[in-house]
């Protein structure tokens, strides 16, 4: 049987083993994580991440083929191939600090792979890296091998939270990026085999390791670029009477362009956007390509425009303060179907309307209170480190109150802010909100999922990102 081994339980790491283990009966998956409340979790009926379709995965083959184990050195040692899928947080120190990735983790992944193996190992990195990463892990290894080959891959993720599951199963592609020597091939089609149980081969790319690992680079900042495009437009659009709405759908119904991803929001989140063109910015520094890392940079710079537009815009509405006033927050995530809050536009628009001395009643359907409260009072790259690693006991934000539903956020409150783009707040009944609201009652929607003219009707004063201003809002100005 062969045995495969993931380091690291996390969100990339446990999904994908779940999938594997899934799909390959005859393949014994084990996922390790030094974390015991994080396997204590793993093994329970409450998964430590929410992802539609997971827990039904997980519990078809825990106990069978999919195991979750804090003896990371048994599982690594016993395995063929092994997956590292740890933390590659922004540095916030020393050399390339706030841009370049701390690989500290990795370095200690494989300096333990070299401890504890005794046969011949595929080695297959599966966390976000910077180009080359591949090569000092290979120089690890090698350095440490008492006579055991490795051969390293790259196997970068393409998974989007709120679908990861289906995009395991149906992927658009499945990227293998290997050595281009005779032992370099063989590892590349040993990874293929697994993928092969049911991706289709025209769907599984094997290129250089350099392409692989630039790849997901890439894709992401495409991505971000996208949205920082359609944002940097619905600025224009409010001031010019456009509406970004129907401006978009007519961009995306061009074949060349197409429709995805050009909604404009209070801007992108995620643990991998920023963090990884931040890594491109880095890495294009050091390759003597300053225009190049400029060009990218600009993406991250009309992100933190947009979400700094938007608190301007709730405080300049409501006479230029929020001091002492409840602003309700609808969502945290940092987008609908998911529970991740990581690098979430909430964040700064909290912690601008705080920083306005104003009080914040937030409400997410799946993010516990515990986890705001971490958010808000963490520094800006601590969440992407080991949660035994993070500052321990927040000291909680005490203007902000955590609540169990939309209605008790909105009560007293002067404004409400729509961050996460919920269905659920779609149908909210918009009429008893605006009945237990201080008046004038405002309504700020960062993601555009209100239906503006019925809820200027009930007697809301609304915006909504990139349409046309509410006659209040007209003279305010948009950004201080």
């Amino acid at each position: 049987m062969v045995k495969i081994c993931c380091i690291g339980a996390g969100y990339v790491g446990g999904p994908t083993m779940a999938v594997i283990a899934l799909k390959c009966p005859s393949i014994e998956v084990a996922v390790v994580d030094i974390s015991v409340s994080r396997i204590t979790a793993w093994n329970s009926d409450q998964l430590p991440i929410y992802e539609p379709g997971l827990d039904e995965v997980v519990k078809q083959c825990r106990g069978k083929n999919l195991f979750f184990s804090t003896d990371v050195e048994k599982h690594v040692a016993e395995a063929e191939i092994v997956f590292v899928s740890v933390n590659t947080p922004t540095k916030t120190r020393g050399l390339g600090a706030g841009k370049a990735a701390d690989l500290t983790y990795w370095e200690s992944a494989a300096r333990m792979i070299a401890d504890v193996s005794k046969s011949d190992k595929i080695v297959v990195e599966k966390s976000t890296v910077p180009v080359k990463t591949a090569e000092a892990i290979e120089k690890i290894l090698t350095h440490n091998s008492k006579g055991i080959k490795y051969q390293i891959l790259s196997n970068p993720e393409f998974l989007a939270e709120g679908t990861a599951i289906e995009d395991l199963f149906k992927p658009d592609r499945v990227l293998i990026g290997g050595r281009e020597t005779p032992e370099g091939q063989k590892a590349i089609k040993a990874l293929k085999d697994v993928y092969a149980h049911w991706v289709p081969e025209d769907r599984i790319i094997a290129t250089n390791l350099w392409s692989a690992e630039l790849s997901k680079l890439a894709a992401n900042a495409f991505l971000a670029q996208r949205i920082s495009s359609v944002n940097a437009m619905s600025a224009l659009c409010e001031a010019t009477g456009a509406d970004v709405s129907q401006v978009s759908h007519a961009v995306g119904k061009d074949t060349r362009i197409g429709p995805k991803f050009l909604n404009s929001s209070v801007g992108f989140g995620g643990s991998c956007f920023q963090k990884d063109i931040l890594n491109l910015v880095y890495i294009c520094e050091c390759n003597g390509l300053p225009e190049v890392a400029n060009y990218w940079r600009q993406v991250i710079k009309i992100n933190d425009y947009q979400k700094k537009r938007f608190v301007n815009r709730v405080v300049s509405s409501m006479f230029n303060t929020v001091s002492g006033k409840k602003i309700a927050i609808l969502g945290f995530a940092f987008k609908k179907d998911t529970g991740d809050t990581r690098e979430t536009p909430a964040i700064d628009v909290c912690k601008g309307l705080l920083g306005d001395k104003a009080n914040v009643s937030v409400y997410d359907p799946q993010v516990t209170e515990d986890q705001i409260q971490r958010d808000l009072s963490m520094n800006k790259f601590d969440w992407d480190h080991p949660v035994h690693l993070q500052p321990l006991s927040p000291t909680s934000v005490k203007q902000v109150s955590v609540v169990w539903d939309a209605y008790e956020a909105a009560k007293d409150a002067h404004g409400l802010c729509i961050l996460t783009e919920w269905d659920e707040f779609k149908t909210l009944d918009y009429q008893r909100i605006y009945n237990n609201m201080q008046k004038p009652a405002f309504v700020f929607d960062g993601r555009n999922v209100v239906n503006v003219e019925k809820l200027r009707e009930i007697g809301f004063i609304v915006y909504s990102i990139g349409k046309p201003l509410d006659p209040w809002l007209k003279d305010m100005p948009a950004v201080a």
